[in-house]
């Protein structure tokens, strides 16, 4: 009885632990995903043509790609497949 007593909470010892890790790892991932407000896009300032969903560098000019709203140009380019899209 005490070998079972010992083995379930060892278990639910690892159970918390295991737990409570992962929790926070979903967070931090979530918080490294961070979903684009509506509108938003990470696009070159100098090269409005260029959109990613992620940060990233301009393929043109190697600047980085900062997060701003979208022009209506850009939602027109956009929505017509016509944009720079970075790999």
């Amino acid at each position: 009885m005490k070998k079972f007593f010992l083995t379930l909470l060892a278990a639910m010892t690892f159970s918390i632990v295991f737990d409570s890790c992962s929790n926070g790892n979903s967070n931090d991932i979530a918080n490294t995903k961070q979903q684009l407000a509506q509108g938003e896009t990470y696009t070159c300032t100098m090269h409005l043509e260029v959109m990613s969903e992620k940060a990233g560098n301009c393929p043109k000019c190697k600047m980085n790609l900062v997060k701003q709203k979208m022009t209506d140009e850009q939602i027109k380019m956009k929505e017509s497949g016509k944009y720079i899209k970075p790999e």
